[in-house]
């Protein structure tokens, strides 16, 4: 039985999950390359960052080989759609994997994670609203079977870090101003999606995962503790203060992935502040997102 592949390239890690025909899963990895270094600011992905990308996916690429992985679907979200100079990363990234990724808007994101998010899902738990924290943006969806409203805002745990926290610890000046643009963003997304419809509210992406395992008190990681753990508003608001506190180094020893700890805080400031303005009480933590929606798609 042959392999499918599916690759997620975002603006703080790259995702790899393989499974096969049948959807069992062969191998899942994810490496933090931080392709969205200085986008916000610059306009552009910097050389250091297309290089370190393209090196894991070259990785990727003899894995796949390895298992013998016959169709293969990459995508590129945020950095890449921001970046003036993405069409030079795309012919690296094709040269190290093989087959050209996809850019997708914000909405295809939205689509692919909700699909992933709701695998598995009892229906009568709908309609379900999915959030999706990632580095350079934060999609939203809405829907039962399908999407029905979708929205993506330009905010994510690295774009809010390099946007607004440069102490280490964060100023309190800085956490404001932060939380401020965070609630700007959310208040003109609210016409655009009915939240209050929402019966289960479902988080993904690496800030979520981390935010869980820290409040489960883990010491490594471990997928299976986080996926569709809860985690309450004010366990966020705790765990967000606790991290904000925190100079990078103490933060490295907080996380389970310490590479994290330089961008935690944003993310952790976006999911509170999101929890906080649309009254959200609790959300339900998924270790499924896009990669396991367009690995269906293969299917």
């Amino acid at each position: 039985m042959s392999a499918l592949a599916a690759i997620d390239i975002g603006t703080n890690s790259v995702r790899l999950l393989v499974t096969d025909e049948a959807g069992r899963e062969l191998e899942r990895l994810m490496r933090m390359t931080r392709l969205g270094q200085g986008v916000d600011q610059s306009g552009q992905l910097a050389p250091e960052a297309i290089a370190r990308t393209v090196a894991v996916l070259a990785d990727y690429a003899s894995r796949m080989q390895a298992h013998g992985v016959s169709r293969v679907r990459a995508v590129a979200t945020s950095a890449a759609r921001d970046a003036s100079n993405g069409a030079e990363f795309f012919d690296a990234a094709e040269s190290a994997l093989g087959v050209r990724p996809e850019l997708l808007s914000g909405e295809a994101e939205a689509r692919w994670s909700f699909y992933g998010a709701t695998l598995g899902l009892p229906r009568s738990q709908g309609p379900f609203l999915v959030i999706d924290l990632g580095g350079g943006s934060t999609e939203f969806v809405l829907g039962t079977e399908a999407p029905e409203a979708a929205v993506s805002l330009q905010m994510g745990c690295v774009r809010m870090t390099e946007r607004h926290l440069h102490g280490d610890p964060p100023t309190a000046e800085e956490l404001r101003a932060c939380e401020q643009d965070v609630r700007r963003a959310l208040a003109e997304a609210r016409a655009q999606i009915d939240v209050g419809k929402a019966r289960t509210v479902v988080g993904l992406a690496g800030t979520v995962t981390a935010l869980s395992a820290m409040q489960l008190g883990l010491t490594h990681y471990d997928a299976a503790r986080t996926h569709h753990s809860q985690l309450s508003a004010a366990q966020v608001a705790t765990l967000c203060a606790r991290l904000a506190s925190a100079n990078v180094a103490e933060r490295r020893g907080l996380l389970v992935e310490p590479a994290r700890a330089e961008v935690i805080v944003g993310g952790a400031l976006v999911l509170s502040a999101i929890m906080s303005e649309w009254g959200i009480a609790e959300l339900r933590v998924s270790e499924r997102d896009i990669l396991d929606g367009l690995a269906a798609s293969l299917r």
